[in-house]
């Protein structure tokens, strides 16, 4: 069951209510779609009567540190069919509430206290699991588990372990949501006078932290000089500090991954250390005078790239010119051309080495027409991006009025077409090419190339519902996959769920075509849209076919539950 956002609070004093009057008002509430804020006395007091009602959802908050309760936690249930209708208790000093009276449905589940994540039923990342009240179903004995913020400090120090003020830190985490594990950047800070950094209000999850700065005492050799010449610059000031990660690395590959539990208050020190930095000379073609462009540094940062400001940059002589206090490693260059620019991947380590421009791949451009299928007009803001390998979108443009689309400085590559707009799902169904279909959802751009593609993109509100169990019982909390075919360039096709209490699921705005689907138990953290992950429980899944794209399709058969 995807997480919802809840409704706004409305609080009522108990110590004016009798239990008839507090009764009433629970019932108005449920059916209004108002919450009421009660303690967990007020709920056992309040025998409130709703038409078909008779059943009760309690259970216990515990802090995911140590299993203890957890006391004044907002406790929410929510109507998974009527979502405006939720009702609201605090939970008593020993962590118990409950919701008494509440009538046969599925409900929603969450808890929310100060200091601590927000949380849903067996939550995992945006999908949780909805408690099903009706004959058969324990829903008196639900455990919640909040976890608390958790916090990771530090100090980035140089050389001689004093601060470094006014250092750029950046905070990187792994994310299967994608369905391939990725590492990305997520928060960035500045250090304070003492050095100092701080991120805090974190998930669970894994992390990784690095810092950039400049040497206060630098002086870089000024450019002037001829390369051969002696310098009155002294090499120890010639330097630079490379990105540097936590636990002393310079290269992503090498950086410390760090561990953090909910309740975590961790400290990560980065030192970076200087090294001799470099001149990179580059041409500007034509005339230099009516203006040039510098090239664009990027450094690698795991499944990114994070651009690298320029420290200085003046001419040499006509035409050729140097950017100074670079400090050496693997950069991507992007350098802008008076025709087609060019990209490629250098290693900048030698002082005064010249950007080559013939060896770089020329940029491309892609030109593209789309049409909806089934749709007379073009949806409101649809858009489109190109996403590379390493699943990071890397262009996206919205579409034009006549239904146009167009990407320029487009890296030689191989990149999946997704289409977007809001309110709906869409994704591409074919990509023409001069008459010719070409298979998948992928372009492949060779350097300097000029594309001109026709993409027709589908919609669905299609839901596809079903149940998932083990040897015939309901498996609660249970993750659902929707595989498409050929998983490798369809991607975007993929659809998740997780099991509520009673097995059953729904998959949201399934684009048509043909699936395998699967149910896996506790495997969240795997990389389910990797075709070679995956592959193994889709022998064991269920092919089915989706032919429309409104409505829902209800599964016959149940979906047989697989272990991890």
């Amino acid at each position: 069951m995807p997480i919802l956002k809840l409704a706004c609070f409305r609080s009522v004093s108990r110590t004016v209510l009798g239990n008839n009057v507090l009764a009433a008002l629970l019932l108005l509430a449920l059916v209004n779609g108002g919450v009421l804020t009660l303690s967990a006395q007020d709920s056992r007091n309040a025998q409130f009567q709703i038409p078909g009602g008779g059943f009760r959802i309690a259970g216990k908050v515990v802090n995911s540190l140590g299993g203890t309760p957890l006391a004044r936690v907002r406790v929410t249930i929510t109507d998974a069919q009527s979502r405006q209708n939720t009702l609201s208790v605090i939970t008593s000093e020993d962590g118990r509430f409950q919701f008494l009276q509440i009538p046969a449905g599925k409900y929603g589940l969450d808890g929310a206290k100060r200091g601590f994540i927000p949380a849903s039923y067996q939550q995992h990342g945006e999908y949780s699991t909805a408690v099903v009240t009706g004959a058969g179903f324990d829903t008196q004995n639900l455990v919640l588990t909040l976890a608390p913020f958790a916090v990771l400090s530090g100090k980035v120090l140089d050389e001689s372990g004093e601060p470094i003020r006014h250092a750029n830190v950046s905070l990187y985490r792994e994310d299967h949501r994608a369905g391939v594990g990725r590492v990305q950047k997520i928060r960035n800070d500045t250090t304070d006078d003492l050095g100092a950094y701080e991120f805090s209000g974190l998930n669970a999850g894994t992390y990784f932290v690095s810092a950039s700065a400049t040497p206060w005492y630098a002086v870089h050799r000024p450019v002037s000089e001829s390369l051969a010449e002696g310098s009155q610059v002294a090499p120890s000031l010639d330097v630079a500090y490379p990105v540097s990660y936590y636990k002393d690395a310079t290269e992503p590959d090498e950086a410390l991954p760090i561990p953090i539990r909910g309740g975590d208050h961790l400290e990560a020190d980065i030192h970076v250390n200087p090294v001799p930095a470099i001149r990179l000379l580059f041409r500007v073609p034509g005339n230099p005078e009516n203006g040039f462009s510098l090239p664009q540094l990027q450094k690698p940062a795991f499944d990114g790239m994070d651009f690298v400001p320029n420290q200085g940059t003046e001419m040499i002589s006509p035409g050729l010119y140097a950017m100074t206090g670079i400090a050496p490693g693997a950069y991507n260059v992007r350098i802008p051309t008076q025709g087609n620019s060019v990209d490629l991947d250098m290693d900048l380590s030698q002082d005064g080495q010249e950007l080559d421009v013939s060896k770089g791949q020329p940029l491309g451009t892609i030109t593209a027409s789309v049409k909806v299928v089934g749709e007379e007009t073009l949806p409101a803001q649809l858009s489109v991006a190109l996403r590379n390998n390493k699943l990071r979108v890397v262009a996206w443009q919205q579409v034009d009025s006549k239904g146009n689309v167009e990407f320029d400085d487009v890296a030689a590559g191989k990149y999946e077409v997704i289409a977007e707009a809001p309110g709906k799902a869409y994704a591409l169904a074919h990509i023409t090419s001069q008459d010719v279909e070409l298979p998948g959802h992928i372009l492949n751009v060779e350097g300097g190339a000029s594309l001109n593609v026709a993409l027709s993109v589908v919609g669905s509100t299609m839901n596809v519902d079903g149940f998932a169990k083990r040897n015939g019982k309901p498996v609660s909390g249970a993750m659902i996959v929707l595989v498409p075919r050929n998983p490798e360039s369809n991607r975007t096709m993929f659809r998740r769920d997780q099991t509520d209490m009673d097995g059953s699921f729904s998959l949201l705005s399934v684009i048509p075509g043909t699936y395998t689907i699967v149910a896996i138990e506790d495997g969240w953290d795997m990389d389910w849209a990797s075709p070679g992950v995956i592959a193994s429980y889709s022998r064991h899944g269920k092919t089915i076919m989706v032919s429309g794209n409104e409505g829902t399709m209800h599964l016959p058969d149940t979906v047989e539950v697989q272990e991890r």
